[in-house]
């Protein structure tokens, strides 16, 4: 197993780096949230451990990065002091998959990091969700509390935007420019995609979620 531990404290790092050596596996180290970002860019591992208080970029905000960027898929296994409901909420919802409070025992850990690597990739790594709207960029699927939506090719760029921006509103002019570009549609267009769209992901749900903002632009709303 290729295990990533990042650790700011050197002698923490070298202290699991050891004992899992010994237990077979193959380690590299990071002491930061940036260190960490470009070992995952350039290496596969089959875990990662992650402390949260570190220089440079925390361990919370170098997991955000890791998911939502890098699109690695790798299961992540918080190694940290931090022990509040606050701080496990905010390490799962950044993409976490594991969370150990030091002290620990090093079995539990092998124990934790075995059933992470046995779990496999996450799925759910490059999707983009709102409320209950996931769109799976990569091959167009886009479903709303589990229903597949059809959407046109505009009309997916246009929700696409919209949840990476949500719940903010997007202006017109920021639509169209995301869009189209330089190539100006008509006057009509980005109104007749977006009752298009309206229609597509509204029409069988109670609780709408598309809403214009007179003179304002577009949002999503949860």
């Amino acid at each position: 197993m290729k295990v990533l531990i990042v650790e700011d404290n050197h002698h923490v790092a070298e202290t699991l780096a050891d004992y899992l050596e010994l237990e077979g596996h193959t380690i590299d180290c990071a002491y930061h949230g940036l260190g960490a970002i470009q070992l995952v860019k350039d290496n596969p591992y089959d875990v990662i451990i992650m402390d949260i208080m570190m220089p440079k970029i925390d361990g919370i905000s170098a997991v955000k990065k890791i998911r939502q960027e890098v699109l690695c898929d790798t299961p992540i296994l918080f190694l940290t002091a931090k022990d509040s409901l606050e701080d496990k909420i905010a390490a799962f919802q950044a993409g976490g998959d594991d969370y150990l409070v030091k002290p620990f025992a090093m079995e539990e850990l092998c124990l934790r990091l075995q059933a992470l690597a046995s779990r496999g990739a996450r799925k759910d790594v490059g999707l983009l969700h709102f409320a209950d709207i996931t769109i799976n960029p990569s091959t167009g699927e886009v479903l709303r509390a589990g229903k597949p939506i059809k959407l046109s090719r505009i009309q997916l760029k246009i929700l696409s935007l919209l949840v990476k921006k949500a719940p903010a509103i997007v202006s017109r002019q920021e639509v169209i420019a995301s869009v189209w570009g330089d190539d100006v549609p008509g006057s009509d267009a980005l109104r007749s995609h977006v009752y298009g769209l309206r229609n597509a992901i509204d029409k069988d749900f109670v609780e709408p979620r598309l809403e214009t903002i007179h003179g304002q632009g577009y949002r999503l709303k949860a």
